[in-house]
């Protein structure tokens, strides 16, 4: 018996399920899809490279996107000429966008301290502590639930993070102490962080930016920050007490330890403070 032949998107869809993408990376895949396909009115299994390049122009000149935009455009259109459609993919044909290299916003200890200081709402103020003193990422705050602490081994278990890891991250024993207290006043149900009026539900990704832009207003700081400069701020003052660039590289769950090579570019690594290896020889030079 012949089988019904799926939408196209559905197609796709269904591919990286079966390649074992994250839910959210699939829609955006299918989404940037769409858009191709609005863009040139015509089934996006019929859209040619040419094509594509002339949509990837209008996108970079028009609309401003980043590399990262683009990239993930052009990934969705190999899943589906590679994967789906069963053709030959060509990456000399289309090449990619060289990433643009601009450092992060950091914040110094004093300005995270201060953002914890004004922050007077407990639940506020643990999201901050929590994302700052363990490195998390927006949608690892967002999907944590109660039994990510691990409090016997002072061990954060963060489960399908980037890339569908899991991986183990610090638990900061001060930040302990405030999940105990807020954890005592709100009662979570299923996820750590909760909308005070819906429990069992995550909280939104704007608003948890939306947390920590309030509290910057608070302290004072005109850095344009995010909740993901909190992370930045972690793996950076790491590296500034001597943490080494491997461990590092797994509390911030990074691939690559060339990834984690950029905080070395925004720690604030006084060479006085430095002890060179042969002074801690025991030796006269003289």
């Amino acid at each position: 018996m012949k089988l019904p032949s799926l939408p196209i998107l559905e197609r796709v869809s269904r591919e990286m399920q079966i390649q074992n993408y994250s839910q959210r990376t699939i829609n955006s895949y299918v989404a940037n899809l769409k858009w191709l396909m609005q863009f040139k009115s015509k089934p996006v299994d019929q859209i040619s490279i040419p094509e594509l390049k002339d949509y990837l122009y209008h996108r970079i000149n028009k609309d401003n996107v980043s590399a990262p935009t683009i990239n993930i455009c052009i990934s969705a259109y190999k899943i589906l000429q590679e994967s789906v459609l069963g053709k030959h993919w060509d990456p000399i044909k289309i090449k990619r966008p060289r990433k643009s290299k601009k450092l992060p916003i950091i914040l110094s200890e004093d300005e995270i301290l201060k953002m914890l200081s004004v922050t007077k709402n407990i639940k506020h103020r643990a999201i901050i502590a929590l994302t700052y003193s363990s490195g998390l990422r927006r949608e690892e705050v967002r999907e944590l639930k109660l039994n990510s602490i691990d409090s016997s081994r002072m061990q954060i278990h963060v489960k399908n993070g980037k890339g569908k890891k899991d991986r183990y991250t610090i638990l900061s024993k001060k930040t302990l102490d405030l999940l105990r207290v807020y954890y005592e006043e709100d009662r979570p149900k299923v996820y750590l962080f909760e909308p005070i009026n819906r429990k069992g539900v995550h909280y939104g990704a704007e608003t948890l930016n939306k947390i920590v832009k309030i509290a910057a207003l608070k302290a004072k700081i005109k850095k344009n920050i995010s909740i993901h400069t909190l992370r930045h701020c972690f793996a950076t003052h790491l590296i500034e007490h001597g943490v080494s660039l491997p461990i590092v590289q797994q509390f911030m769950g990074h691939s690559s330890i060339k990834t984690t090579t950029v905080y070395l570019h925004l720690a604030n690594l006084r060479p006085s403070t430095i002890i060179s290896p042969l002074d801690k020889m025991n030796i006269n030079m003289i």
